[in-house]
Formats: structure tokens, sequence, C-alpha cells
């Protein structure tokens, strides 16, 4: 397996590919960090510090209710960012918790770092827009998948896009992402055919 700096260029570079100089000062700002299963990174009402790297793990951010409802909006795993991007890109109090599901290792950027490297360097700016970018257009599906298709059709858009989540994520959350009572899910497995 890619090491973690080896994953993060060839993420940006799929992006974005920068020249050496400008991926040598990216590259400094990223420090190792590791975390244990169900750790909570970002909890709501927190202001997100770090944009993440996710080099193994799988992850969440999910809204609580006031009535204590969870809705899982979105998954990370490697090769990919994570964090409550919102919060941290207009410094704000988080809405949202960002949670480990496994036990994940990351590397990470404090937002005054990304920032300070984004302003002196316009290519690592454009690079990090572009991202945020497609991460919109991602968002964006999945608000049409929420609002127009079926549990069954939800599912199917999943197994197409991350089938390997079947076998990393207990399936109440996953449940919980395609809108279903986790006691029907197994149910709802048995019926989609890919």
């Amino acid at each position: 397996m890619p090491d973690a700096i080896t994953l993060l260029k060839q993420t940006t570079d799929a992006i974005a590919p920068l020249q050496p100089d400008d991926w040598q000062a990216f590259v400094t700002i990223w420090k190792p960090f590791s975390a244990k299963r169900k750790e909570v990174l970002t909890a709501t009402g927190e202001r997100e510090a770090y944009l993440y790297f996710v080099v193994e793990g799988v992850q969440r951010v999910y809204y609580l209710d006031d009535q204590d409802r969870e809705a899982t909006l979105v998954f990370t795993y490697a090769p990919s960012f994570g964090g409550v991007i919102d919060s941290l890109m207009l410094q704000q109090p988080s809405r949202y918790f960002y949670e480990t599901l496994t036990p994940s290792t990351f590397l990470r950027a404090s937002f005054q770092e990304l920032q300070t490297v984004m302003h002196s360097r316009p290519a690592i700016e454009s690079m990090v827009r572009l991202g945020m970018t497609h991460t919109l257009s991602g968002v964006l599906e999945r608000l049409v998948e929420l609002q127009c298709y079926s549990a069954a059709e939800k599912m199917r858009k999943l197994l197409q896009r991350s089938p390997h989540l079947l076998q990393l994520i207990p399936h109440k959350y996953l449940a919980n992402y395609i809108g279903v009572d986790a006691t029907n899910f197994s149910k709802l497995m048995n019926s989609i055919r890919i």
C-alpha cells in the first residue's frame, strides 16, 4: 500500500497537479494523526480546526436533531479528504459531528496553515477550490437521490459508487444513510440487483 504522502500526492494530482514548488509548500502543512473506533473528531458547536486526509479507516459526518434522531450525511474513507468542511472554511461552529467508524489514520492540516499556503500560492488555492467544487457536485447528486430515488435506488447507487462499504460500515449506519429502518436493511439488500 502506498504511504500517506504518496496517497495525498495521487489524490491532489487527480484534482489538479501542482508544480514541484507548490507541492512542496502544500505537503509541509500535513501532520500524521490517528483515532480509535467511534471517536468524535468534531462535535456540533465546535469550530472545525482541520482538513483531514483519510489514509485508513471509515468515518461519517452526521447530524443530530433536538429529538436525538441521527442523519448520516456522508462517509469518508481512503483516499479522500474529510472533516466538517463548511465549518472549516467558514470558521463557524459546526452543525454536524465527524466521527470515526473504524480505527483511522489521517494526515491533517490546520485551518491556519491551509489558509496561509492558499493565500501565498494561487495554484494551491485553485486546486482546493476545484476540490470543493467536486465535493459540492457530489452533494447536489446526493440531494437528487434523497428527493427523487426510492430506497432500493439509493442502495443501488451506493453499491455502484462504493461497494466495499458493505464490509466496512455497520449496516445500521448504511440504513440511516439511505433512509430506511435498520430492521428492514437486510430485506432491502436481498432485493437489490445490480
